[in-house]
C-alpha cells in the first residue's frame, strides 16, 4: 500500500475523533459533527485510502449514530431518483457496449470527418465526445485507444520512421480523445458523474428541476465550443504535423468496420430503444403539457429504457433478450452509492445550518460576485486536477449554494459553471480515467499534457466565467 494511502486511511478518523472531542464548538454541536464526518470522508476521497465508493457509505454509519440524522432519512439519499436516472444510463451504455453499437458509431464518425491528419484528428474526438454524452467517459476512450493506436502504427511503419510530425500527430490523436471524453461528457446529464450529482442536490434540498433538454441547451454548445478549442490548440499551437500525408487510415478504419460485419438485429432494438429515450428525454415537457396526466420525469424514462432493455426479447423461443442481469456485474455499482453518499453529505449540511452560516457570512462581506464565480471556477477547476470531481462537486455543491444564497443570485448561476468546471481537468494523467489511459498508451509524457492541458484549463476559466455571466441568466 502507498505511503499517502496509509496516512490517508489513518488520518481521516483521527481528524474525525480530534473534531468531534474538541472542548469548544466551531459552529454548533451537530455542525461540528458534519464537519467531522465530511473531513474523514474528504481525506479518504482525496488519500483514496479506501474505494471513494466505501467512503460514501459513512454517512449511513456516523449520522445516525452522532444525532444528525436518522437512518431512514440517511437511507433515502441514496435510493434518490437521481441514482435511478443515472442507472438507467448505466444499463443504456451497457448494452450500446454489448452489442458493439458504440464502436460502429466512432468508426462511421471517424470515416465521414475524413482521412488527412487534422481531419483524423478531428474525427477521433468527435466520436469520442459524441460516445461521452451517453457512456462513461472511460468507456469511450477504451474504445478509442486501440483504434487510435492502429492508426499511429501506420506512421511508425512507414519509409521515413516514427518522425517528429508523426509524433506530434500521436500526441494530437491521444490528448484529443482524453480530452474529448472529458469535454463531451459536460453535454448531457447523464455523460459525467458530477452533473447528476448537482441535479440531485437541487431536486432534494431545493426542489429545483432542471430538464435533460435544458441542461443539453447549455451543455451541448459548451462542449462544441470547448473540443473546437482543443482541435485548434493540440494541431494548430501546440503539436503541428505540418505536411504529414497517409491515406492507409481509411483502410485501417474500414477493416475495423469489417470486423464488425452488417449490423445486427441487436444493434438495431438498441439503437431504436436508445433513439425513443432520448426523444422522450427531449420532448418531455412538450409530452407533460399534452398530457397532463402522464407526469413523465427524466429518471422515469432512464427507467423505462433500462426495463425495456432487459424485458423486450429479441429471439422469444430461445429465450434471447437484449442483456441479462448478469451483465450488470460490469456496471458501474459504487458510482450509485458514491451519487448517495455526496447526496447524504449536502443534506448533512443543509439540516445543521452550515450553509445558512456560509450564505450569513458571504451576505455580511461586500465581495465582487464575478470575482467570487471567478475564483470558485479557478478552485473546482484545479482542484480536480488532484481528487475525484464526483467527490469534489459532493462536498463542494452544497457551500457553492451556500455562497450564492449570500450574494443574493440565484444558486443556479454560482452551482452550474463551478460543476462544469470539475469535468475541464486536462493538465495531469491522474485528474481523470481518460487522461490516464491515454497516459499509459506511453505516447504521452506528462509535461507535454501538462503543458497543452494548463492552457486548455486557462481556457475552460474563461469559457466559465462567460457562461456564468452571459449565459446562464438567460437561460435559467
Amino acid at each position: 500500500m502507498e505511503l499517502s494511502k496509509k496516512i490517508g486511511l489513518i488520518c481521516g478518523p483521527i481528524l474525525f475523533l480530534i473534531l468531534i472531542n474538541l472542548p469548544f464548538q466551531l459552529i454548533s454541536e451537530m455542525g461540528d459533527a458534519v464537519i467531522a464526518v465530511a473531513l474523514w470522508m474528504l481525506v479518504w476521497w482525496i488519500s483514496e485510502a479506501v474505494s471513494i465508493s466505501v467512503t460514501a457509505l459513512l454517512p449511513l454509519l456516523l449520522f445516525p449514530l452522532l444525532k444528525i440524522l436518522p437512518i431512514a432519512d440517511v437511507g433515502a439519499n441514496y435510493g434518490s431518483p437521481i441514482v435511478f436516472l443515472f442507472f438507467g444510463g448505466f444499463v443504456m451504455a451497457l448494452a450500446l457496449e454489448k452489442v458493439n453499437l458504440h464502436k460502429r458509431i466512432a468508426l462511421n464518425i471517424i470515416r465521414l470527418t475524413g482521412t488527412t491528419p487534422n481531419k483524423v484528428v478531428l474525427g477521433f474526438m468527435i466520436a469520442t465526445a459524441a460516445l461521452s454524452m451517453w457512456i462513461s467517459n472511460t468507456a469511450s476512450t477504451v474504445v478509442m485507444l486501440p483504434i487510435a493506436l492502429s492508426v499511429i502504427n501506420l506512421l511508425i511503419n512507414d519509409e521515413d520512421g516514427f518522425t517528429k510530425n508523426d509524433k506530434n500527430f500521436a500526441l494530437s490523436v491521444m490528448l484529443g480523445i482524453a480530452f474529448s471524453a472529458n469535454a463531451g461528457g459536460i453535454a448531457t446529464v447523464i455523460g459525467t458523474p458530477p452533473n447528476s450529482v448537482l441535479i440531485g442536490l437541487l431536486e432534494n434540498e431545493y426542489n429545483i428541476q432542471i430538464s435533460f433538454l435544458k441542461w443539453m441547451a447549455l451543455g451541448l454548445p459548451f462542449s462544441v465550443v470547448m473540443i473546437s478549442i482543443t482541435y485548434l490548440v493540440l494541431v494548430k499551437l501546440m503539436f503541428p504535423n505540418r505536411n504529414l500525408k497517409f491515406n492507409a487510415s481509411k483502410e485501417v478504419i474500414q477493416v475495423e468496420l469489417q470486423k464488425l460485419g452488417p449490423t445486427s438485429g441487436k444493434e438495431k432494438m438498441v439503437l431504436g430503444i436508445f433513439a425513443v429515450t432520448v426523444f422522450l428525454w427531449i420532448f418531455r415537457t412538450l409530452i407533460n403539457q399534452l398530457f397532463p396526466s402522464l407526469g413523465l420525469s427524466d429518471t422515469m424514462i432512464s427507467i423505462f429504457a433500462a426495463i425495456s432493455l432487459f424485458a423486450l426479447p429479441y429471439n422469444l423461443k430461445k429465450g434471447d433478450f437484449i442483456i441479462h442481469w448478469k451483465d450488470t456485474s460490469k456496471l458501474a455499482w459504487g458510482i450509485l452509492i458514491l451519487f448517495g453518499g455526496g447526496l447524504a453529505l449536502a443534506k448533512g449540511m443543509s439540516v445543521s445550518g452550515i450553509v445558512d452560516i456560509v450564505a450569513t457570512s458571504i451576505a455580511n462581506s461586500e465581495i465582487s460576485i464575478l470575482f467570487t464565480a471567478s475564483l470558485l471556477i479557478l478552485l473546482m477547476l484545479f482542484m480536480t486536477e488532484l481528487m475525484s470531481n464526483v467527490a469534489l462537486v459532493a462536498v463542494l455543491a452544497p457551500v457553492v449554494a451556500g455562497i450564492a444564497i449570500g450574494l443574493e443570485i440565484p444558486i443556479l448561476y454560482l452551482l452550474i459553471p463551478v460543476t462544469m468546471a470539475s469535468s475541464c481537468a486536462f493538465m495531469l494523467p491522474m485528474a481523470t480515467p481518460p487522461n490516464a489511459i491515454v497516459f499509459a498508451s506511453g505516447y504521452v509524457k506528462v509535461p507535454q499534457m501538462a503543458r497543452a492541458g494548463v492552457l486548455l484549463n486557462l481556457i475552460a476559466v474563461v469559457l466559465l466565467i462567460l457562461v456564468f455571466q452571459f449565459v446562464i441568466p438567460v437561460l435559467f
